[in-house]
């Protein structure tokens, strides 16, 4: 009697031991799951606070210029869980750069390079549990110090958002990246989470987003910058020299449209059928529509491309696309070759049509990062510069030069960023703005013109014509990064 009863109470049991075992199992499967698939993902949660505590637990590795000045370092932070604190000693000047390293994140050179300068780079962490050297890895960048204040303090008296960008056109190496209005990023490196908030809170509902870097994160109708490309792609078809006559009529109707195009003030071009270089130098809209029209779409695209438009860029940090637009009627072909319709450019892409222009055709990649080295001195990773496009031929990019040289000369429309002794060559630029119905300045060139040393780009937001504020502002950066003239 025993034993069927037995059996009749094991079954539940059974049952029982059946369920807590399956369990068990799949607590263990998951388990095993979190921690060999899911590591990462837990590891870079922000509410980790054992991550926290672990980032600054040591000290960061700073962020220099190329004269050696820190823009960013770690300092002893006396009492509470964390034991080092950012510093940023020129604050807004730099913040576009180095970003800013805080509790719940970063952004900048802060977050691109986050790996070297935070240790977790395995270059950078074998050394130092090989050699016992405590902290990140130090960056070097390529800015200069004097290009970038002046930059700055320019773009600062005009009260105006824009972006200013200088790139050595030799090398690639970026000089200046300057965006206003900026910000301090030393408010985000407090350790009072709800004053941390209230400064980010702050940050992101001012209307002059401070937090945006102007000169990577957004792109901008290009005006008559465009010309430029317009140029190297009528120059490179061997059809056009500098000395080609083009019809500039007052008025130009757009084909297919009622639409009638004209110069500014109304006027033709010159006699009606000037050179090519004499509608670039005073920036005639009619003779560059009717480029467009002959060259059609698919060159000034290929043209466009060879500059860089459509790339997906990062210098370290991710930079918008460059965009030239796709399949166009004949109208939007005529005002694309404008810089109008749909064109959009970076200041970064502004300042990189010079650069290649200034390099005999060959653009170089632009960087930000010359140097990672160890706390020692050791240096584990440096830049070489390369070449990144092959924009247009020697012989074309030296009548390009000359066109441009002629903007700055006086009867053009850059004479405003002219230098005494220094030839600057330029194209200046002044793209609607249909949400607000001010126009914006924009401005690019390179000098000096016959051994470039700096290549600018600058858009000022809502500054009007290109030829006034844009221009002063590439001359004070031209001028503060080549001294005074000989």
């Amino acid at each position: 009697m025993a034993a069927p009863r037995a059996r009749r109470i094991n079954i539940p049991l059974r049952h029982v031991s059946l369920m807590c075992g399956a369990m068990l199992f799949v607590l263990l499967g998951n388990m095993t799951y979190l921690q060999a698939f899911e590591a990462d993902r837990f590891t870079e949660d922000p509410r980790n606070q054992r991550l926290l505590i672990a980032r600054f637990d040591r000290p960061r590795g700073d962020i220099l210029l190329r004269d050696d000045t820190v823009i960013a370092t770690s300092v002893r932070n006396e009492g509470g869980k964390y034991k080092y604190q950012r510093l940023y000693p020129e604050g807004p000047l730099y913040a576009p750069v180095t970003g800013y390293l805080s509790l719940y994140g970063t952004s900048g050179i802060e977050e691109a390079e986050d790996a070297a300068l935070s240790g977790n780079d395995p270059r950078v962490k074998m050394r130092s549990l090989v050699d016992g050297i405590e902290g990140g890895a130090t960056l070097e960048l390529t800015i200069d110090g004097q290009a970038q204040r002046a930059a700055y303090e320019a773009l600062r008296a005009t009260g105006l958002p824009g972006a200013a960008v200088a790139i050595d056109p030799g090398t690639g190496a970026i000089l200046a990246m300057v965006s206003f209005p900026s910000y301090d990023p030393n408010v985000y490196t407090s350790f009072d989470g709800a004053e941390l908030g209230r400064e980010d809170k702050r940050l992101r509902s001012d209307p002059g987003r401070p937090l945006l870097n102007r000169a990577i994160q957004r792109n901008y109708p290009p005006g008559s910058t465009f010309k430029v490309v317009t140029s190297a792609a009528a120059l490179s078809s061997e059809k056009y020299r500098p000395t080609t006559n083009v019809s500039a009529p007052a008025a130009l109707r757009l084909p297919g449209t009622d639409i009638y195009l004209r110069n500014s003030g109304g006027t033709a071009c010159g006699d009606g059928n000037p050179p090519l270089a004499y509608a670039f130098k005073v920036s005639c809209d009619t003779p560059f529509a009717k480029l467009g029209l002959d060259l059609g779409q698919d060159a000034l695209r290929e043209q466009a491309e060879a500059f860089g438009f459509g790339d997906d860029l990062a210098v370290p940090m991710p930079v918008a696309r460059s965009v030239y637009p796709q399949e166009m009627d004949r109208a939007q072909t005529a005002m694309s070759a404008l810089g109008q319709f749909e064109d959009r450019v970076t200041p970064l892409m502004i300042a990189m049509i010079s650069a290649a222009v200034a390099n005999d055709g060959l653009l170089m990649r632009p960087y930000l990062v010359k140097e990672i080295r160890l706390p020692d001195g050791t240096v584990v990773d440096n830049t070489e510069p390369s070449p990144y496009r092959h924009t247009l031929g020697a012989d074309e990019a030296n009548r390009l030069t000359a066109m441009m040289v002629t903007v700055t000369r006086p009867g053009g429309t850059g004479a405003a960023a002219a230098i005494p002794g220094v030839e600057v060559a330029a194209k200046t630029g002044t793209a609607g703005n249909t949400a607000s119905g001010q126009d914006h300045a924009i401005f690019t060139g390179f000098a000096p013109a016959a051994s470039p040393r700096i290549a600018v780009g600058i858009l000022v937001e809502h500054g009007g014509s290109g030829s006034r504020v844009a221009a002063s502002i590439a001359k004070a950066v031209v001028e503060a990064t080549l001294g005074e003239p000989g």
